[in-house]
């Protein structure tokens, strides 16, 4: 059972200390940003001490700041304070805070994902890239962009990529590939059936497939030979996909300034003559 706490913070709420408990109302008034906060900024705005808040932490048994925060960054995906379920119609929110709850949203996903995405498989994940022949990218609905996205950046690498939604396209494409080439499969859920199928025809070519997907034992997940995560932020019910994509665009990000890094001093000389003709047409 995974921990509520929330309920148990405002179920105790009369048995902190004076301090424990300005920590204690701040975090129930706001726990949307608390994610994204430092113990200072905590301790700030609370009007409390860093030692207060450290306390705190101990005291409703998560025993870190750090780990309070993943503990709340996951409930707050869920409870009915979240920004991207039909909840949000009842709420009476201006378009400024709706900005500010978005914008930290989107950073706590982005923060979160530092903890989430393995750094074996994303050193791997680059290599992989580097010397594939071919690139496959498939991704529908919210994920078509970052798909996209990576399309593009790969692209500008020299390296052979093809983004597509559809799925006879990409059975047609990844049908061409070879041992070592890559399938870059990208989705939030990692449930979708186009996708899952995609993947297991790409595995039976002996396609090598990255699954750029959240963090959880998802049927996308366990076919991917590589696995790029972000944090479990969406829900299945909502209102689109917000925090699932800024963090999948920032995975790709990843990868192409690493391979960037490794290969940019072989390709300055078309990323300058591009450089150059886009110039030309600002003139």
């Amino acid at each position: 059972m995974e921990l509520r706490i929330l309920p148990k913070i405002k179920s105790n709420l009369q048995t902190f200390t004076g301090a424990e408990k300005k920590v204690a109302s701040y975090i129930l008034e706001h726990p949307e940003f608390i994610p994204t906060m430092t113990t200072k900024e905590l301790a700030s705005q609370a009007e409390a001490s860093e030692a207060s808040v450290v306390r705190f932490c101990k005291t409703i048994g998560v025993g870190s700041f750090k780990m309070l925060k993943v503990v709340l960054a996951k409930e707050n995906t869920w409870t009915e304070e979240n920004i991207n379920n039909f909840s949000l119609l009842n709420k009476k929110d201006t378009p400024q805070s709706l900005f500010n709850k978005v914008t930290y949203f989107n950073k706590s996903a982005l923060e979160l994902s530092l903890n989430t995405l393995d750094k074996k498989d994303f050193s791997a994940s680059v290599e992989a890239l580097k010397t594939a022949r071919k690139i496959a990218v498939f991704g529908v609905g919210g994920s078509y962009l970052p798909a996209m996205d990576a399309q593009y950046k790969l692209m500008r690498l020299g390296l052979n990529a093809a983004a597509s939604s559809d799925f006879h396209y990409m059975v047609s494409f990844i049908a061409a590939m070879k041992k070592d080439d890559v399938f870059i499969a990208i989705g939030t859920s990692g449930k979708t059936k186009e996708i899952i199928q995609i993947a297991s025809f790409a595995k039976e070519h002996g396609v090598k497939v990255i699954a750029v997907t959240s963090l959880k034992k998802s049927p996308l997940y366990k076919l991917a030979d590589l696995k790029l995560c972000f944090p479990d932020v969406e829900e299945e019910n909502r209102v689109g996909s917000i925090a699932s994509r800024i963090a999948q665009l920032n995975i790709i990000d990843g990868l192409y300034l690493s391979i960037f890094h490794q290969i940019g001093g072989q390709i300055m000389e078309s990323f300058n003559k591009s450089r150059n003709e886009v110039l030309q047409q600002r003139k």
